[in-house]
């Protein structure tokens, strides 16, 4: 989730930022970010949309590396 927090950070948003826009807990936004909750991907579409991107955008080269491991 390397993109999502350059993403993040370029915008000047906080994890809390990020929770409040989703409308989810802090924690568990640090936890999609950490890796260490799964994202769905109605969640995805919610963050892209956040930066006016496509999930793919974001979260393709994470999936890719997973794959290819």
């Amino acid at each position: 989730m390397k993109d999502l927090k350059k993403l993040r950070e370029k915008s000047g948003f906080s994890y809390e930022t990020m929770a409040k826009k989703l409308g989810i807990s802090k924690s568990y936004y640090w936890q999609i970010e950490h890796k260490n909750r799964r994202l769905s991907y109605d969640m995805a579409k919610e963050i892209a949309s956040i930066f006016n991107l496509k999930p793919d955008d974001i979260f393709y080269k994470d999936y890719e590396n997973m794959t290819t491991k």
